[in-house]
């Protein structure tokens, strides 16, 4: 797996890195710890370092899942973690009391002395980035942290954090039918030297060809409540996937490891996220994956952002 360095620092990075959302109760159906385990482990001997979780996710279970996976191999990791929502995403918190409350009890959950990178998951309304940022950069300071980034934040709020410490990644979703970044965030990313993580290249796992009705997601999945995966949207999606299937067939490759290329192609690192070890490894292939000017202008017309159906929430 190749490595990159993270923003403008020295920390290496994998070109390609594990989101662990959907090992968590409450997302996208059953779960396995142990199963997940198997793939955290996995995804390491397969040399993706970056292990992407958030304090949110099952309100605490899945830092506390890679803090198990992780007894005796930390230094083969790369942890990035999210504070900002409260539990069940009931509120966002920025304020600096909560940025110090919300770091220890990370800490706690990962079993770990620091977090490598540490995200402020959506920018809090309420607070002043600059104030969030600060008490941040106190994290840094007092070596809890190492290096700072930004979720879902705007261009506006990326240029007012970096005045008060440099943030070394903009973690946004990022997929072929989520591309509204690219007109004014990707250009401030790169101005700035940032590294663009992109979570859900999958699109929460449509692009995958998984899914072909509504009735295919489990009771419990929160995708039953987003616009893309309503019935009304759902099959004039699919009918989108299906046109990616075709092309993935002629190069030979799955729809997944198309979509992933993709990312990569643009200059993300993609996140995908799974709990299973044979669609880990079925995305891992998706580095090896070389996509032309050809390609990409091919996939411009087949799934253009404006022929998704649905917003993203």
């Amino acid at each position: 797996m190749k490595k990159i360095k993270l923003g403008n620092t020295d920390l290496e990075i994998s070109a390609m890195g594990l989101g662990m959302m959907g090992m968590s109760p409450g997302v996208y159906g059953e779960i396995n710890d142990e199963e997940s385990i198997k793939t955290i482990h996995r995804a390491l001997e397969l040399g993706i370092n970056l292990l992407d979780t958030a304090d949110t996710y099952g309100n605490g279970h899945n830092e506390q899942l890679l803090g198990k996976a992780l007894a005796g191999r930390r230094d083969q990791a790369i942890v990035a973690t999210k504070f900002g929502f409260g539990p069940n995403w009931q509120f966002v918190g920025g304020h600096p009391d909560y940025v110090k409350k919300a770091v220890d009890e990370s800490l706690m959950r990962l079993n770990l002395d620091y977090i490598d990178i540490y995200y402020q998951h959506r920018v809090d309304p309420n607070v002043p980035i600059e104030e969030t940022v600060g008490a941040m950069a106190d994290l840094v300071q007092a070596g809890k942290v190492l290096y700072l980034g930004l979720s879902e934040a705007n261009s506006e709020q990326i240029h007012r954090a970096n005045t008060v410490h440099p943030m070394a990644a903009l973690q946004t979703e990022y997929s072929l039918w989520s591309r509204d970044i690219e007109a004014d965030i990707l250009p401030t990313v790169r101005e700035l030297g940032m590294t663009h993580v992109a979570y859900s290249p999958l699109s929460r796992g449509f692009i995958s060809g998984q899914l072909r009705k509504y009735e295919d997601l489990a009771p419990d999945d929160m995708r039953r409540f987003l616009p893309r995966f309503q019935k009304e949207n759902f099959q004039k999606n699919v009918d989108i996937v299906t046109k990616l299937e075709e092309m993935a067939r002629e190069k030979g490759m799955s729809v997944p490891q198309l979509a992933i290329a993709w990312t990569m192609a643009k200059g993300a690192v993609p996140i995908p996220g799974t709990k299973r070890v044979k669609y880990l490894e079925e995305n891992v292939k998706a580095a090896e994956i070389e996509l032309t000017d050809e390609d990409l202008a091919r996939l411009d017309k087949v799934s253009p952002e404006s022929a998704v159906n649905g917003t993203r929430y």
